[in-house]
């Protein structure tokens, strides 16, 4: 059933590391960075419903990203900036509650990252009437999600599907033969 609503939920720290760290091998340059507006507009026309895009940040650091922030505030983004014990992830914590709270909304949920400790509040809303999907880099995805696609849930890749980025990342990744470009080797 289709909702009136689709809540975006960024894990910005996860799909940052990632990028970075697994598909990059270091800091991403300014073109290669996710075009969050494209992310927004994706899980608009995914679920046709509008989106309510939340971005969730660690500013544990005491430093307010304000220039992110300011960017992510004209992209129509609320921006969760969160601060707490520098053992802890305070990222997952409040994306953990704001799944559980989602539990008692209506509405579609779309979570941006690869991170497997999210999968008991996602799969407790796969029990619902909603669509509900993960969104990331599809070899990155944690396993455990795969599972859950037998239940509904959905899994969308933020390169080739979503098409955040301006220019093509260098990953390896599993490539359905209808979509191989030779072009692209060559």
């Amino acid at each position: 059933m289709a909702h009136d609503l689709s809540y975006l939920l960024v894990d910005g720290e996860n799909i940052d590391v990632t990028l970075g760290n697994s598909i990059l091998g270091g800091r991403p340059n300014p073109e290669q960075r996710p075009r969050w507006d494209r992310v927004r507009d994706f899980t608009t026309r995914l679920w046709s419903a509008p989106c309510k895009p939340l971005f969730f940040l660690n500013a544990s650091s005491g430093v307010l990203p304000t220039s992110f922030i300011q960017a992510l505030l004209a992209l129509n983004y609320r921006p969760i900036p969160l601060s707490g014990p520098q053992d802890g992830s305070v990222v997952d914590v409040a994306i953990l509650r704001t799944l559980e709270a989602l539990r008692e909304r209506p509405g579609n949920v779309l979570l941006a990252s690869h991170d497997g400790d999210f999968l008991s509040a996602i799969e407790s809303l796969l029990a619902g009437d909603r669509r509900v999907g993960v969104l990331g880099f599809r070899e990155f995805v944690s396993a455990s999600y795969r599972e859950l696609t037998a239940r509904g849930l959905e899994i969308h890749d933020l390169e080739t599907e979503a098409h955040a980025f301006n220019v093509p990342l260098p990953r390896v990744r599993i490539i359905p033969v209808d979509e191989f470009d030779p072009a692209d080797f060559l």
